[in-house]
């Protein structure tokens, strides 16, 4: 988004920044999301948001948990706790956000939706890049993916009610590329019938695959736009072809591949646009839809950029061949962070904090 904002105005977005102390150094994506307060806060649609850190296998894990107050057990320290039980009712999706945070800081999927809760994780980096490493070479990998099954299966009950055996998960951008190298190979076994969203990324497995019936049975959906970042044009028809062919190996018919995995880029917008005009509101509109499109809906997204007719749903088989036109070689991010080469452009946690995306 930002290539498209004059340069004065990427100017006036850097000056209103906060700065570290000692010679002006810049501060880290982490540092800066971490000057926003930790504690209980309200969910758009009056659920109750518990946003917190653990300890994850030596790995700080910021996160944030939406749900109705009374689905929280008493320790979480939310008004209003009154479950008994880790083992509860509701569903549980994960989102992992894009290099930067800011899906992070905005928490697109707060809402409950199909009665899932909505949950995000914060990457342990001081990039915030899931994965670590950056572009495609993700070299933590390994253990964020095993950061993020076990902060869902251990930390999760002990704070929440939730359904076990109905935890789905959502990627945006870098969050996506941890999810369909790392996550989904080496650790779909402990989700059976789970469902993943890609949204912006995608890359074959980068692990073994410990389980190729269950992530074959895996409900997939790889959406991107018509004008995605070039390194990953490369990278999401791989993707798509690399889960296919695990479907096609545990004897799956063409018909029953294309009701599990679909894809689309119909959109006309850049990186992440879903709707055409922004990073943060295009994951919005398909955060907002998420349940119509790997819950058993219709495909249909509202608000979804043209040329798209709407419904996203498309099986892959016959369509690994994803065409795009145009997109940046990559994106950069500029601000406070300083000026780096990223995968994908989330924009300026400070931004976010202290002034709009075009001026302060």
């Amino acid at each position: 988004m930002y290539s498209k904002i004059a340069f004065a105005s990427l100017v006036a977005l850097a000056s209103c920044a906060p700065q570290r102390g000692g010679r002006g150094r810049q501060q880290t994506a982490a540092q800066q999301v971490a000057q926003i307060p930790q504690g209980v806060s309200t969910a758009t649609d009056g659920s109750m948001i518990l946003d917190d850190t653990v300890n994850i296998n030596g790995l700080p894990i910021r996160f944030k948990i939406a749900a109705p107050a009374d689905q929280f057990l008493p320790a979480s320290g939310v008004p209003g706790a009154a479950a008994t039980s880790g083992n509860g009712t509701m569903g549980v999706n994960v989102l992992l956000h894009g290099d930067g945070g800011d899906s992070f800081v905005k928490f697109p999927n707060q809402a409950v939706q199909q009665n899932t809760m909505g949950v995000v994780l914060l990457a342990p980096n001081d990039n915030l890049f899931w994965g670590g490493g950056s572009g495609l070479q993700r070299t933590d990998g390994v253990a964020h993916a095993q950061a993020v099954n076990d902060f869902v299966k251990v930390a999760m009950p002990q704070l929440v009610a939730m359904d076990p055996n109905a935890v789905v998960f959502s990627g945006v951008s870098g969050g996506s590329l941890l999810m369909s190298g790392f996550f989904i190979p080496a650790q779909m076994q402990n989700y059976p019938n789970s469902a993943v969203e890609l949204n912006c990324g995608g890359m074959a497995p980068q692990v073994d695959v410990v389980d190729p019936a269950t992530v074959a049975n895996t409900r997939i959906h790889f959406q991107s736009t018509q004008s995605e970042l070039q390194l990953l044009q490369g990278s999401i028809p791989q993707s798509v072809v690399a889960y296919e062919q695990i479907a096609a190996s545990q004897g799956m018919s063409a018909a029953q591949i294309n009701s599990l995995q679909t894809v689309d880029n119909t959109p006309a917008g850049g990186h992440c646009e879903f709707d055409g005009q922004g990073f943060s509101s295009g994951v919005q509109v398909m955060m907002d839809s998420f349940s119509n499109v790997v819950q058993g809906g219709n495909g249909q997204v509202a608000g979804i950029g043209a040329p798209s007719n709407g419904v996203v749903t498309t099986g892959v088989v016959g369509n690994e061949n994803i065409r795009f036109v145009g997109g940046q070689k990559r994106a950069v991010e500029t601000g406070i962070i300083g000026k780096r080469w990223v995968v994908e452009e989330e924009g300026d946690i400070a931004a976010i904090m202290a002034c709009d995306r075009i001026s302060c």
